[in-house]
């Protein structure tokens, strides 16, 4: 699938995002595995959260949907899981591949899971290796990559405190989630803050949770998971893009609703006020234990910053939206620390990289980041021919750089953006940017 994308100056548009990606796969998995039924809200619809859903109906989990978005899941318990028919396909989504890793290393049975080449490529040993350590029986490729190979659990997870070495809330949930099946505490202790969703959903089911973001998190057996209600609130990292599609704008306003704002992944919303975006904050609110707003953006002119290393972690899915925004900054826009950009769909610092020079703007590429050289408040994208490498993030960013543009700019491999937002060309249409297909 082909974009082609008018240049505009108007974004206008008051909607509610889709529902929070990492959320809903924390919401299919623990309901599944929780005791009576979860009745879930905003669940998202795009193709990652689905592959979800799916491996977990797989696994035994009754799950039904009442309307868009909207799932009853009757909850097997903890012990109630059953092997799958076959392999289990996680698509292009890391989350599902990594935090499945952990809840079926516990299982008395076998599983497999495979994904697309993008996800086949991605590092696996930094899951694979602390899971061992607590009993787990996982194979993967030489190179540590999928499909990850899950022999059946020989006893009850072993109790281990483990010490991260890179900053990921996917290990993070994978090593909770394994825990729940562990004969001991199971300690977490981080070198960074990452997103807190895995504590904050499995406190509301009744786990015995302890610790704080960015340090040390606790799981204290026995277990047993209590079904919820929740109501997932707007995911930030799809409401990245309107943001900044609102603030390059010339005219119009971006208004979003129920949008999560957790503290551990709004580094986005910290970067656009530090670069100077009318970002107003109203509303806020919490919702099953998240916290939420609704978020305002009006047209300004942004300035370069030198971004604080410890924003990185909390925006690390937003970076492609947020290149775009210091492309057209007065002055230069510096990005350090960010090397886990490079292991993510696609490397976004490369990808990123070659869209901004395809459409006229000077970029310095560095092995943990990337310095961009601001076009100014006057200054316009020239359009062009892009590519999105099968990355979601990079064919929306490269999007509402039409907000800025002098010409089209013609996006290649498109369909990779159903993977999280399925609709979001139209929402984007709607709001004046013309996406043609």
């Amino acid at each position: 699938m082909r974009w082609r994308v008018e240049p505009s100056r108007s974004m206008r548009c008051d909607i509610q995002v889709p529902g929070d990606k990492s959320i809903s796969h924390r919401a299919v998995m623990l309901g599944a595995v929780a005791e009576g039924t979860s009745r879930i809200s905003g669940f998202s619809d795009g193709g990652d959260n689905q592959r979800t859903r799916t491996a977990l109906a797989a696994l035994g989990a009754d799950i039904r949907s009442e309307s868009p978005g909207q799932l009853s899941i009757d909850g097997v318990g903890l012990r109630g899981l059953r092997q799958a028919g076959g392999d289990l396909d996680m698509g292009n989504s890391g989350t599902a591949m990594r935090l499945l890793a952990g809840l079926l290393c516990a299982q008395p049975f076998a599983s497999r899971l495979i994904g697309d080449a993008s996800l086949s490529a991605r590092p696996m040993r930094r899951v694979i290796e602390p899971l061992q350590r607590m009993g787990a029986r996982i194979s993967a490729r030489e190179g540590g990559t999928a499909p990850l190979e899950i022999a059946p659990a020989e006893g009850p997870m072993r109790g281990a405190r483990h010490r991260l070495e890179q900053v990921s809330a996917q290990v993070k949930s994978a090593l909770l989630l394994a825990g729940l099946y562990a004969d001991d505490v199971v300690e977490v202790i981080e070198c960074g803050v990452t997103r807190n969703h895995t504590e904050l959903m499995l406190e509301a089911m009744g786990a015995r949770i302890s610790g704080a973001p960015g340090g040390r998190v606790g799981l204290a057996p026995p277990q047993r998971l209590r079904a919820l209600s929740l109501d997932i609130p707007g995911d930030l990292s799809a409401a990245a893009f309107l943001l900044v599609a609102g603030a390059l704008a010339q005219r119009g306003a971006v208004r979003l609703h129920g949008v999560g704002v957790n503290p551990t992944r709004d580094g986005v919303l910290r970067i656009l006020t530090a670069m100077g975006a009318d970002i107003r904050v109203a509303d806020e609110r919490r919702q099953g234990g998240e916290p939420l707003a609704d978020l305002e953006v009006h047209p300004g002119n942004l300035r370069g910053i030198a971004i604080e290393p410890e924003w990185v972690p909390l925006a690390i899915d937003e970076f492609p939206a947020l290149l775009i925004a210091a492309a057209c900054a007065e002055g230069v826009t510096e990005l350090r620390g960010a090397s886990e950009l490079r292991i993510k769909e696609t490397d976004r610092l490369e990808a990123m990289a070659q869209v901004l020079r395809t459409l006229g703007v000077d970029v310095e590429p560095l092995p943990d980041g990337i310095i961009v050289e601001g076009l100014g408040a006057d200054g316009r994208f020239s359009g062009g021919h892009v590519r999105s490498r099968g990355d979601h993030r990079i064919a929306m960013a490269a999007a509402i750089a039409a907000l800025r543009s002098d010409g089209d700019i013609i996006i290649d491999d498109c369909e990779c953006v159903a993977t999280s937002w399925p609709g979001f060309a139209a929402v984007l249409s709607r709001a004046g940017v013309l996406i043609e297909t």
